[in-house]
C-alpha cells in the first residue's frame, strides 16, 4: 500500500501544514514511485485508482473536514458578507519568511493584501478571507511533487485506532471501512463543547419556562431566528462574538449606519431589531485597533521576556506558576516596550534621560520601578498600568442604567480617540510587545486562560468603524450596557441580568445569548475522536488541553511518552501558536510548528520507507 498520511481539519492550520510538507520534501522525502496528478481529487476517485496504485510508491495525503479545503468551518466562503475579519489585509499571510526559526525552506508568499489588491488597511470580509484560504491550498498542491496525491473526505472524523508500532486506522462518519495511514495529524481547529454545568441548567430552565437560550457557539452558526424583533435580549460576553451577534442582528436584518457632517454614525433601523443588554466580566468590549502606523525605531524586543528566560523557567525541576513566575517578566517587558517609545519619540512628557532611565528600570524590581516611573513620567496618562486597563470599571458605580450608558459612551469614544492618535504611541509599542511576549509564551505550553482573553482584551480588538457602529446602536436604544462582572439568574420565569456597576439594578428578558466561543476541554469536546483519544490515554492539562511534544507536535500519553503516529497543532493543543493567522515578518510560532511537525512527519516516512526497502 502507498505511504498515507491523514490530516484531519482542512482549515487554515491543515493548510498551513500542508504547505510546509510541500517546501520541505525535496530534502526530506521525494514523493517517488507512482507518477499521479497534481491536484486535489475527491475520495470517490481515491477508491477508483486504488486498484491500480504501485505498492510503497508516491504518498497520499487524506484530508477530512465536512467544509471546503482553505477556509474550513470558520473560514468557509458561504457566510454572510457583512462578517469582517478582525485584522488588517496587510497583517494576514499564509506564507513563511525569513523571520520564522525553522529549519525547512523559507516559500514566499502574498498576503492577503497584495494577493486580493486591497488597500493594506482594509478589514476584508471573511468570504474574501475564504477565496484567499481555497487559493492558498490550491497553490500548495500544485506545488507538491509528482506521485503526491491529497484527497479530501467531506465527512467528520469520528475516531482513530491502531497500534503505536503499526498503521493506524481513522474512521470516518458513513464510511463502512476506515482510512489506513502511516501518521495521522489533527489540526482541528475551534471545537463545540458539551454544556457545562452553569449551561446546562439554563437550558433546562429554558425549556421549562419556554425562554430561548442560545449557549457558547460560533456566531455565524447560530440560529437567531427565536430573538424576536423589539424583544429584550440578555447577552453575556462584550468580545468578538458579540461583535459579529450585533451586526447578524442589526445590519443583516435590514439596518443601516447614516453618516453626519462630522463623521458620526446614525442607525436606521429597519424594526426587525431585538434590543441588545450587554455585560461582561469586564463590562466594556475590547479595545479599538490602532488605526495607525508605528514610525521609526520600534522597541528592541525581545528584552526581559526572551528565549533566555523561558528556557530558565522550562528547567526548573519544581516547574513554574504563571502569576508568580512569569508574569511579573511580561509586566516589565511590556513597560519596556511603552516607556522605550515614550522617552526616544516623547521625551518632552519625560523628566529623565532616557538611558540613565533604562538603566535603573532593567536592575529595578516591581516596586522601584514603580517609583521610578512616578518620578520620570509627570503626567499618569503617560503610564502604563495594565491592572488598571484590565478592569477599567472597578470602583465605578451608576445609580442607573440610564446614567450607565452615557458613561460607558463616553469611555468607548475615549477609547477610539486614544487609538486613532499618534501622539499615544507608545500603545502601539505595548502591541508590539504582546507579540513578542506571546511567541515566547508559546513554548511554555499551557498556561491557562487568564492570558490569552487579556491579550485578546488589549491587542486583538474590533476595528474601530465596529466601535462606531456600536455607539450609533447605543444612541438608538439598540444596545444597552449592563456594566462589569455581569450576574444572571433565572428565577420567576424569566432570565435575569445585574452587575456590580449599577448595584441593586436588574433586566429581566425571556432571551439569554452566551456570546463567546465554547471552551472545549478534551473531556467536555463534543469532537468524539478527540474525546477517545483522551479516554485511551492520550494526557491533557489541567486546563483541559491535549498534552503534544513541543517539539514536533506529537501527542503525549498520560506517562508523557510521544506516540511515535500521531501528531496535533492548533487551539485544543497545549501549543496553541499564535491566533488565527501570522503577521508577516513576525517569526510567526503557528509556521514554526507547522514546519517542525512537517519535518517530522516526512522524515518518519523516509525512515519507514528505508526500512520496507531493506
Amino acid at each position: 500500500m502507498r505511504p498515507s498520511i491523514v490530516i484531519v481539519g482542512a482549515g487554515p492550520r491543515g493548510t498551513g501544514l500542508l504547505e510546509r510538507i510541500a517546501a520541505n520534501m525535496p530534502e526530506l522525502y521525494d514523493g517517488s514511485g507512482q507518477t499521479g496528478p497534481r491536484h486535489a481529487v475527491s475520495a470517490q476517485t481515491v477508491s477508483r485508482q486504488a486498484g491500480s496504485e504501485q505498492a510503497a510508491a508516491g504518498l497520499d495525503i487524506h484530508l477530512v473536514d465536512p467544509f471546503p479545503p482553505g477556509g474550513g468551518r470558520i473560514w468557509r466562503e458561504a457566510q454572510p458578507p457583512l462578517l469582517w475579519m478582525n485584522s488588517e489585509a496587510q497583517d494576514v499571510t499564509m506564507f513563511t519568511d525569513e523571520t520564522v526559526d525553522m529549519a525547512g525552506p523559507v516559500r514566499g508568499g502574498p498576503t492577503l493584501h497584495e494577493w486580493a489588491a486591497l488597500d493594506g488597511r482594509v478589514f476584508a470580509d471573511r468570504q474574501r478571507q475564504g477565496t484567499y484560504l481555497r487559493w492558498v491550498f490550491e497553490r500548495t498542491v500544485a506545488a507538491l511533487p509528482p506521485g503526491v496525491r491529497v484527497h479530501h473526505h467531506p465527512r467528520r472524523a469520528l475516531r482513530v485506532g491502531g497500534p503505536r508500532e503499526g498503521r493506524q486506522q481513522v474512521w470516518l462518519e458513513g464510511r463502512p471501512r476506515p482510512l489506513l495511514a502511516d501518521l495521522v495529524v489533527l489540526t482541528l481547529g475551534h471545537l463545540d463543547a458539551e454544556l457545562d454545568d452553569e449551561q446546562r441548567e439554563l437550558a433546562a430552565y429554558a425549556r421549562a419556562h419556554d425562554l430561548v437560550h442560545l449557549p457558547p457557539d460560533f456566531t455565524a452558526d447560530s440560529d437567531l431566528s427565536a430573538l424576536a424583533p423589539g424583544e429584550p435580549v440578555l447577552v453575556r460576553g462584550f468580545g468578538l462574538a458579540f461583535v459579529d451577534l450585533m451586526v447578524l442582528l442589526t445590519e443583516e436584518r435590514g439596518g443601516r449606519y447614516e453618516p453626519g457632517p462630522d463623521g458620526e454614525l446614525t442607525y436606521r433601523a429597519s424594526g426587525r431589531e431585538p434590543v441588545l443588554h450587554v455585560g461582561s466580566r469586564r463590562g466594556v468590549p475590547y479595545h479599538s485597533k490602532i488605526g495607525y502606523d508605528l514610525t521609526g525605531e520600534r522597541p528592541p524586543l525581545p528584552r526581559f521576556f526572551g528565549p533566555g528566560e523561558v528556557d530558565a523557567l522550562l528547567a526548573r525541576p519544581e516547574g513554574f506558576d504563571f502569576r508568580r513566575d512569569v508574569w511579573p517578566l511580561v509586566e516589565k517587558e511590556l513597560g519596556f516596550a511603552h516607556y522605550h517609545r515614550l522617552f526616544t519619540v516623547h521625551p518632552e512628557r519625560t523628566g529623565m534621560a532616557w538611558a540613565d532611565f533604562e538603566e535603573k528600570y532593567a536592575a529595578g524590581d516591581s516596586a522601584e520601578i514603580q517609583g521610578l516611573v512616578a518620578s520620570a513620567v509627570p503626567d499618569p496618562a503617560d503610564r502604563l498600568d495594565l491592572s488598571a486597563l484590565d478592569r477599567p470599571l472597578d470602583g465605578v458605580h451608576h445609580a442607573s442604567y440610564d446614567a450607565l450608558q452615557d458613561g460607558l459612551r463616553a469611555y468607548i469614544e475615549g477609547d477610539l480617540t486614544r487609538r486613532h492618535d499618534s501622539a499615544h504611541s507608545p500603545d502601539l509599542a505595548v502591541f508590539f510587545g504582546l507579540l513578542s511576549v506571546y511567541g515566547q509564551l508559546v513554548r511554555l505550553g499551557d498556561i491557562g486562560s487568564w492570558w490569552h482573553g487579556f491579550f485578546s482584551y488589549l491587542a486583538s480588538g474590533p476595528p474601530g468603524p465596529r466601535l462606531r457602529q456600536m455607539l450609533a446602536l447605543s444612541r438608538a436604544g439598540v444596545l444597552r450596557f449592563l456594566g462589569a462582572d455581569m450576574t444572571v439568574t433565572a428565577a420567576d420565569g424569566v432570565f435575569r441580568a445585574g452587575s456590580a456597576t449599577v448595584p441593586g439594578e436588574y433586566v429581566e428578558a425571556r432571551a439569554l445569548v452566551e456570546a463567546r466561543l465554547p471552551h472545549p476541554t478534551v473531556e467536555r469536546t463534543r469532537d468524539s475522536l478527540l474525546r477517545e483519544l483522551h479516554a485511551e490515554g492520550a494526557a491533557a492539562t489541567p486546563e483541559g488541553l491535549l498534552a503534544v511534544d513541543p517539539a514536533d507536535g506529537r501527542v503525549l500519553d498520560r506517562s508523557g511518552t510521544p506516540h511515535p503516529r500521531r501528531f496535533a497543532l492548533g487551539p485544543h493543543t497545549d501549543a496553541r501558536g499564535s491566533g488565527a493567522f501570522t503577521r508577516p515578518r513576525t517569526g510567526g510560532p503557528a509556521f514554526r510548528q507547522n514546519d517542525a511537525t512537517a519535518r517530522a512527519a516526512l522524515a518518519f516516512l523516509r525512515a519507514l520507507s528505508c526500512s520496507a526497502a531493506a
